[in-house]
């Protein structure tokens, strides 16, 4: 296959599109630093967290996919890539919270520590270990997408199987890596901003809402790219409906996720757990409470559930946009009440940074989807994934 044939070009009107809602995002982001500080950097966390968890998200496909040794996905894989690809943006926006405002974690103007191991939380939540932990973080996931992509584009030129095979070594040692400092920066980042309440499966549920995320976000992407590039003739039916059903079994491990963690703290009733529920089940939050679980489950569920709607268009993207909303809505709720004085506050500040995220992400995978045939032609694989039948 000829690498010329699957070069991208973003047409001019959708890189206007997205250079239009990434300044609605810039200008709210200044204009908020003035009228609503606190408002703004607790939005601007959400969005930044929420564009890393897309980036890993890709990451993980590309290492679930090498590691498990499955080639039907093989032609996809400029997508996750390019997920992958935007990274840096991510990391960029969570390293100004921590540099510039560090404030919105309550516990760095002093910490009252109850329990077993005062010492340790005292040691853990210290701002400047807070901030090594995260550039490890950080800079560990940055290396292995570098290393990764670069291994892959290399491929393009020669179709040596050796690249494949490097790949899925530090794809199986990604995983490691990831299944941990995901599961802390998760604790550090979000769960932190309140020191009294902790949950041991916050960070497998913040891994399950950020892959099921960036599911949808892969399932857009294909559609599109499959509709407005050389992958007209590329991606199947058949990966469709593999996508599809990938969307509806994370949507529905998500939920059982949700449940455990909700169903046990509601059960021991200890008061240094069930405070994060109080707070999030009284007055204007019940709704939105409820409304998560209803866009992150309840409709992914249903609309998924017959099998030809696993391979129908229009319907994977419905529910690929309210599994994105209910993404947006479930950090939401994961990080506001303790700081909204009572009830949920969406608005002009939400908004733009909303449409910020969009713009930022959609202008840095059209910048990624440049670098590198849109199917990696020298993949030995390649034949085996363009004429899948499930």
């Amino acid at each position: 296959m000829n690498a010329h044939d699957f070069s991208f070009e973003p047409a001019a009107k959708i890189v206007g599109r997205m250079q239009v809602l990434a300044g609605i995002g810039a200008a709210t982001l200044v204009a908020g630093l003035f009228f609503a500080p606190q408002r703004v950097w607790l939005n601007f966390l959400l969005v930044s967290y929420y564009l890393v968890g897309l980036a890993v998200a890709g990451m993980a496909w590309m290492a679930i996919q090498y590691v498990s040794g499955a080639h039907w996905s093989t032609a996809l894989r400029r997508v996750p890539e390019a997920m992958a690809g935007i990274l840096p943006l991510g990391a960029v926006g969570i390293f100004c919270v921590l540099i510039f405002q560090p404030s919105l974690y309550p516990w760095t103007g002093g910490l009252h520590v109850e329990g077993d191991a005062p010492g340790f939380k005292l040691m853990w939540l210290s701002l400047p270990f807070f901030r090594i932990r995260a550039v490890v973080y950080l800079l560990g996931w940055l290396g292995f997408a570098w290393a990764m992509l670069n291994i892959s584009h290399r491929q393009d030129s020669d179709g040596d199987l050796s690249h494949t095979r490097k790949n899925t070594r530090l794809a199986a040692l990604f995983l490691v890596f990831f299944g941990v400092t995901f599961w802390l920066a998760s604790f550090d980042w979000i769960m932190s901003l309140e020191p009294e309440w902790y949950s041991t499966i916050f960070g497998f549920y913040n891994f399950a809402g950020a892959f099921l995320s960036g599911l949808a976000a892969l399932t857009l992407l294909l559609v599109w790219l499959q509709g407005h590039s050389a992958l007209k003739n590329v991606i199947r039916e058949q990966h469709l409906h593999d996508v599809g059903k990938l969307l509806f079994a994370f949507s529905t491990f998500w939920a059982y996720l949700w449940f455990s963690q909700y169903m046990l703290i509601w059960y021991a009733n200890l008061p240094e757990e069930t405070i994060y529920y109080v707070r999030r089940l009284h007055g204007f939050w019940q709704p939105l409470f409820v409304l998560n679980l209803v866009l992150n489950w309840g409709v992914p569920f249903f609309a998924l559930l017959p099998r030809m709607n696993k391979q129908r268009v229009g319907v994977l993207v419905r529910v690929s946009i309210v599994l994105l909303a209910g993404r947006w809505l479930d950090l939401y709720l994961m990080i506001m009440p303790p700081f909204s004085g009572g009830k949920p506050q969406i608005g002009i500040w939400e908004i733009g940074l909303v449409a910020g995220l969009v713009g930022v992400f959609g202008l840095g995978l059209l910048v990624a989807l440049r670098r590198a045939p849109l199917v990696p032609v020298g993949d030995p694989y390649l034949a085996e994934s363009l004429h899948y039948h499930a």
